[in-house]
């Protein structure tokens, strides 16, 4: 049972490595595919060949991106630098405002969209789709996000941190949300990758094809790969 089981856990990440797999959906809003397919992440490391200076130094913000694809346990300790969970209180990798975390963290791929879970490490596979292409013309047309072939979308609830602390709590949202984009820039240089961060979006339009709550929004869009 224990050797199916690992065998089946082998297929599934290649099956996500090679964009080859095919899922079950159902349509759900315009043409957005919902399923629910979970994939368990690798563990992340917790060294690396990289000082945290040296990711300081080495920072910078790069547009030109390679078609390379990222493997998934690139993927997974990008997501885990976001908002992994680093204890049993359920403390995470960037501070929040009463530990409230507001933030719900995303990626598209070539192969799908999905949506970070924190609790035991896994994402969920929203949309098969291919939807970069989307996201780079809802971004007014700045092309390396499609071309980056990992796309880092943060988006916020607001009310969780304001039904605590008043309008208070969007300034600590937004000040969550600087700490999570440098945490990502920072592990994408540890990983050998370059990235940056994107601002400028249509909010209705990003949030529209995301398909997101009416009380979610998308604040920072991050490409990263390879440097052409």
């Amino acid at each position: 049972m224990v050797r199916m089981c690992r065998f089946l856990v082998c297929v599934f990440s290649f099956g996500f490595l090679m964009g080859g797999f095919s899922f079950a959906a159902d349509e759900k809003g315009g043409d957005m595919q919902i399923t629910e397919k979970i994939i368990k992440l690798p563990a992340p490391r917790l060294k690396s060949n990289i000082s945290l200076e040296e990711t300081i130094y080495k920072r910078r913000s790069k547009r030109r991106f390679t078609q390379q694809g990222l493997t998934l346990e690139q993927v997974s300790q990008i997501l885990w630098s976001a908002q992994g969970i680093t204890n049993k209180a359920g403390f995470r990798t960037v501070p929040s405002a009463g530990a409230l975390y507001p933030l719900e963290i995303y990626a598209m791929k070539k192969d799908g969209f999905f949506h970070y879970i924190q609790e035991d490490h896994k994402i969920k596979l929203l949309s098969n789709k291919d939807l970069r292409s989307r996201l780079s013309d809802a971004a007014w047309g700045q092309s390396f996000i499609e071309e980056a072939p990992l796309d880092i979308i943060i988006c916020a609830v607001y009310s969780r941190v304001t039904s605590k602390y008043g309008q208070r709590g969007t300034r600590y949202t937004d000040i969550e949300v600087g700490h999570a984009g440098q945490n990502i820039q920072l592990q994408a240089v540890a990983l050998g990758l370059d990235s940056c961060v994107v601002g400028a979006f249509g909010l209705k339009e990003v949030a529209g094809l995301m398909n997101l709550p009416k009380d979610e929004e998308p604040l920072y869009i991050i490409p990263i790969g390879y440097t052409k």
